[in-house]
């Protein structure tokens, strides 16, 4: 397997300049009922606390905080007043009791967006790529956060589904289409070194799309920002190896492994300890 050029070796965000010299682990913390993994979980304040506590202790460079699932078959929208709810309590006690680790918040709402930021959010997660509200990037660049821009298709509420799933060339037209969300971004404000790009592994994707995706993963290191997937427990893993969800962290592992020696930077997983040992002896390879 050829191994790409060295990726960006920082991102700028919020509160300083986040170094990308090794693999960067980005722990998830879904605040949902109805996430498709953990949902309902960590609603509870004390119990979403506990859980940050223990993704920071496997070994997490990043906190991901979402309060609204993308799953397939999910309900309506969330509201933004009813998001907030969900996240104000977490983020709160989060930003108090780890101050120095960098919070990213997962919203395609730029109220959301902006109130995350005023209470000390580093970073915006934006599944979306500013196709649901462009007004992200603004709240962004006003705070000088960092902003991750998702490829996806469709509606929040389809997205994760297969009803966008149509490609001649996967890599080439993920490639495409988040160049334009980097465009849009750049329009309205964010820097380019704010800037991280997530092809969206899962998302308007079947599972050839996937592993296309992944195996052409130089074609998104060439537009220039740090690249981040998001592979953890997808149904696409289960189609080389039948598991269900909870059993599908070492082939997270595996993809995540792929990805590094193709040129990804940043890792978004549940299970963070297992994900940095097998990205630890990626890294080793890459380097060596």
């Amino acid at each position: 397997m050829p191994l790409t050029p060295k990726p960006p070796a920082g991102w700028r965000t919020a509160r300083g300049t986040i170094s990308l010299d090794h693999p960067f682990i980005v722990g998830i913390l879904n605040i949902t009922p109805d996430s498709f993994s953990d949902g309902g979980r960590y609603l509870d304040p004390d119990a979403a606390l506990g859980h940050a506590e223990h993704l920071i202790q496997q070994g997490a460079d990043m906190l991901d905080v979402g309060a609204e699932s993308t799953r397939p078959g999910r309900p309506d929208p969330v509201p933004p007043a009813e998001e907030w709810r969900r996240l104000e309590p977490a983020l709160k006690e989060i930003f108090r009791r780890f101050p120095a680790v960098p919070l990213s918040v997962d919203t395609v709402k730029a109220e959301t967006a902006r109130r995350a930021l005023d209470a000390g959010a580093w970073v915006i997660n934006d599944v979306s790529g500013l196709r649901a509200d462009p007004g992200i990037a603004e709240a962004c660049a006003r705070a000088g956060a960092g902003l991750i821009l998702m490829h996806s298709r469709g509606s929040v509420q389809d997205m994760a589904t297969y009803d966008h799933a149509t490609y001649h060339d996967v890599p080439g037209e993920v490639a495409r289409e988040l160049s334009r969300a980097i465009e849009t971004a750049e329009q309205r404000g964010v820097a380019r070194d704010c800037l991280v790009i997530d092809p969206g592994l899962g998302f308007s994707k079947r599972p050839e799309h996937n592993f296309a995706v992944l195996k052409g993963l130089g074609t998104l290191t060439q537009l220039g920002p740090p690249v981040m997937v998001g592979p953890s427990r997808k149904r696409f893993l289960a189609a080389p190896i039948d598991r269900p969800v909870e059993e599908r962290d070492p082939t997270t592992a595996a993809a995540c492994v792929a990805a590094c020696l193709l040129g990804a930077s940043l890792f978004r997983v549940h299970n963070v300890q297992l994900t940095r040992e097998a990205l630890a002896v990626a890294h080793a390879i890459r380097t060596a």
